[in-house]
């Protein structure tokens, strides 16, 4: 390079400068992009974005690539930067020229590049992937004998590059990555996508109806008892049966009802060839099973049945709905949950049939639901027996007196704290 003029060298060095920097943005850029937005773009066709994801296929390959241009081009840097320093400082040059193209590599041809890339991804991977595509096909050779060489290695520690998955999510992390969404996702709406992913971590034994609580219609009651009930029934199903609920015949729908009305027909024998088979549930079934089950059995209502084919509740479609879009109702004026009655005096009285899973969600609470699915069931599990009368307690560290005990159930709990406002109060310490 005697030849060469010093004002070209710096200009040699300045273009080296530059090529560094476009390779270590673009490995950086092309390893930040995010996935899913690249996903999207592949999908809608985008030229660049099929570049891109063509590349990461092999990502052994891309970043062999980059790495071999890379080095190159420094190695170059290195040898007119030291023939620059000869020239200008004679044999101190040999010190000062490694020195000063650290500097200069560190904050033009590393620092700075990368961090632009990993703070626009898309907009470096992108753009950049068309050279890249182009410098893999005439570096393949080299590309090539360099990935049979790390590749045997990467072999020995158990690592295949030809069997990279990609980037898969598993559901805690689906759900982090809703949550850690923010303004992009409105809260409403990361709340249902968060309902989906809980459908799996949930049963019909969850969200049923408990048996004693089932309102049907007795069949063998007088004919003018079963009138009065038909005219105040508010279920969109009638569920009857024969004594008690073991003898469940089949579930009515009002439009059956009207149907026989219309024509004037409305007989108990009429009114037992409208009902519908019933649809059994196993307990156990998780919720979004059951889900599938009732689109494809075209049903909306099932009872929940155990190992010994006994009733055990109730379950709609509503109900699994409820878990995923929250809580609906047709009452307009119904705003209030009945078994959660705030007191004057800052406490709540709950009832202790009311579901766990219903009490942390309306009350932000944090009871334990892999267990009792009812609060009744929850403190008699921790008393180990009935209590005999008022008695204080502290569940999963919320104090709380049992007020009312009938027909060996708890019916009634005080809630002393209010677990919002000292939920609250915690996090703003």
């Amino acid at each position: 390079m005697d030849d060469i003029s010093t004002s070209t060298l710096f200009i040699i060095l300045g273009v080296l400068i530059v090529l560094s920097a476009y390779f270590s943005g673009s490995e950086t850029g092309m390893m930040s992009v995010n996935p899913y937005r690249l996903k999207h773009l592949t999908n809608a066709k985008n030229k660049a974005a099929l570049r891109v994801t063509q590349l990461l296929k092999r990502p052994d390959r891309l970043i062999g690539l980059i790495l071999i241009g890379n080095n190159l081009v420094n190695i170059f840097a290195s040898t007119v930067a030291t023939i620059i320093g000869v020239r200008l400082y004679g044999d101190y040059g040999v010190a000062i020229a490694p020195i000063v193209l650290t500097v200069v590599i560190l904050i033009f041809a590393e620092v700075t590049p990368k961090t632009l890339a990993a703070l626009h991804p898309e907009k470096v991977a992108l753009p950049t992937s068309a050279v890249l595509s182009v410098l893999l096909k005439i570096f393949y050779p080299f590309v090539w004998a360099l990935n049979k060489v790390t590749n045997g290695l990467l072999n020995l520690l158990g690592v295949s590059p030809e069997r990279h998955q990609g980037n898969s999510l598993s559901a805690e992390e689906l759900r982090t990555v809703v949550y850690e969404a923010g303004a992009l996702i409105p809260e409403q709406h990361q709340n249902m996508l968060v309902g989906v992913l809980d459908l799996e971590n949930a049963t019909v034994e969850d969200i049923m109806i408990p048996r004693n609580e089932i309102v049907g219609i007795d069949i063998n009651d007088e004919w003018k008892d079963i009138e009065r009930q038909l005219a105040n029934f508010q279920y969109s199903r009638i569920l009857l049966y024969r004594d008690n609920i073991d003898d469940a015949i089949g579930f009515v729908h009002p439009r059956e009802l009207m149907r026989l009305l219309i024509k004037e027909q409305l007989t108990k024998a009429s009114l037992l060839r409208a009902a519908s088979e019933i649809y059994f549930i196993p307990e156990g079934t998780p919720l979004n099973t059951q889900l599938l089950k009732f689109q494809g059995a075209k049903d909306r209502i099932g009872l929940v049945v155990d190992e010994y084919g006994d009733i055990q509740g109730l379950v709609t479609l509503a109900d699994i709905l409820e878990e995923v879009v929250g809580e609906f109702t047709t009452d307009i004026a119904e705003d209030t949950n009945e078994d959660i009655l705030a007191q004057p005096d800052g406490t709540f009285l709950i009832d202790g049939s009311i579901n766990l899973r219903d009490l942390n969600r309306e009350m932000k609470m944090a009871f334990p639901t892999d267990g009792p699915k009812t609060l009744n069931g929850l403190i008699l599990e921790y008393l180990e027996e009935i209590p005999q009368g008022q008695l204080c307690v502290k569940l999963a560290g919320y104090p709380m007196e049992i007020v009312d005990v009938q027909d060996n159930m708890i019916k009634s709990v005080r809630l002393l704290v209010n677990p919002k406002k000292a939920a609250a109060k915690k996090s703003a310490h």
